[in-house]
């Protein structure tokens, strides 16, 4: 398990993201409840673009581990990138409950907070 772990991030590191992505598949193969596991290839299908695997990564990630603050904030950039915004909001103070004390999380609620201040009917 470590070993695919590790390979998976030194290819993602190296900017080969379908290695990384193999290798992840092949850890979510072998140990399909080790949550991180799913949220690495989720950050790797992130990398490449593919937003819809990605997302259904997280899903599981967060399905075997709820309090994983990183599949959150991770599905928060997803979720803004798409233009969705209250939900992004959503989910971020969702990671923001778990860990207060991210900056990128606590950065990004102030951001939309004032976007989306005064959208409401």
């Amino acid at each position: 398990m470590d070993l695919l772990l590790k390979r998976g991030r030194e290819a993602m590191e190296a900017g080969n993201l379908q290695a990384a992505i193999e290798h992840f598949t092949a850890l979510t193969d072998h140990a399909p409840h080790f949550a991180e596991g799913w949220n690495a290839r989720a950050t790797a299908y992130y990398l490449d673009g593919e937003f819809g695997p990605s997302i259904a990564d997280i899903q599981r990630t967060l399905a075997l581990n709820d309090h994983h603050f990183g599949a959150l904030s991770g599905l928060g950039m997803m979720l803004e990138e798409l233009g969705r915004d209250d939900d992004a909001l959503e989910i971020y103070r969702a990671a923001r409950a778990i860990h207060p004390h991210l900056p990128n999380v606590i950065e990004a609620i102030q951001r939309l907070e004032r976007k989306t201040a005064g959208t409401e009917l």
